[in-house]
């Protein structure tokens, strides 16, 4: 009797030991997603549009917490993309000229939609209120005269001969036969809308706030050049009041950036998160960690 004593004892405490290391597993994974909710995630970098500041395989850490994390209200997702809903907690501050973020790339295909797994990172040039141009291939910002992104990548855009830069690259939005053609080199000035904002709706706002009226207003814009008249669903369209704050996110490597320049402004709602620092550095290629940039500090 007392074997079986012992036996039972010996199976209750491995059970109690199973019970107990599958609850700290379920609490850990459980933990691990609530971390990468609110508090931050990790996005490996797949390109050199961010050079020198970020390479390719720098894994890079994006606070949520600064900006406040976003809610998802459907979890219904699609490759093809969905409309995004989702609420964003407060955060404890703001997005500033000169961060470098991640987002959700918003326009697909000419038209804003959200893909959860289509992300980018670059670096805020301008803010809800600003005006962005670029001159001779350096930004400018009318509420910041400071340097905006990597100014070296600025000069050597500046000095390129424009037979060196492909169409491709060289153009930039809008892509209108109407309007002036802008370029990478030569762009803008273009308004960064608010939330709030009231602007008149002229054929010219209507092609470069083209994305973003088609997603407001639920609905496809027609321009009549001839009679200087926009319209949505067919009815006349004069006045819009901006829904959203929007941004505009450029790469340090201006000469091979797939950015603002080319598909337009960030919503408010698409960005994930404020990158601070990097968690570790893997070359795609070699597999080979470089320490150096072990938790380096992205400015």
């Amino acid at each position: 009797m007392k074997n079986i004593s012992c036996n039972q004892k010996q199976v209750l405490n491995i059970i109690k030991l199973v019970l107990i290391c599958s609850l700290l597993m379920i609490l850990l994974w459980v933990g691990k997603w609530l971390v990468r909710i609110f508090w931050f995630d990790t996005f490996v970098v797949p390109s050199n549009s961010m050079m020198p500041t970020l390479q390719p395989g720098d894994k890079i850490i994006a606070d949520k917490l600064c900006f406040g994390a976003r809610i998802y209200r459907n979890f219904h997702f699609d490759k093809q993309g969905v409309e995004l809903q989702c609420f964003r907690m407060k955060g404890m501050g703001d997005l500033r000229r000169n961060d470098v973020f991640v987002f959700n790339k918003p326009v697909i295909n000419h038209h804003i939609t959200f893909v959860i797994n289509y992300v980018y990172c670059k670096r805020c040039i301008g803010l809800p209120g600003d005006s962005v141009s670029i001159r001779n291939g350096y930004y400018r910002n009318n509420n910041d005269r400071g340097v905006l992104g990597c100014r070296e990548n600025q000069t050597v855009l500046r000095e390129m001969p424009d037979t060196l830069i492909s169409p491709e690259v060289m153009c930039a939005m809008p892509y209108d036969e109407h309007l002036p053609k802008w370029t990478i080199k030569n762009f803008g000035p273009l308004y960064i809308p608010r939330k709030g904002d009231v602007i008149t709706i002229t054929p010219k706002e209507a092609v470069l706030y083209l994305t973003i009226l088609e997603w407001e207003l639920k609905g496809k814009i027609t321009i009549d050049w001839e009679k200087n008249k926009v319209f949505v669903k067919h009815k006349l369209l004069s006045r819009h009041t901006f829904l959203h704050d929007y941004y505009f996110a450029g790469g340090d490597n201006v000469v091979d950036s797939h950015d603002s320049r080319y598909w337009g402004l960030v919503p408010d709602i698409y960005i994930i998160g404020i990158v601070k620092r990097i968690e570790y550095s893997k070359a795609r290629v070699t597999g080979k960690y470089d320490w150096r940039r072990f938790l380096r500090c992205v400015k």
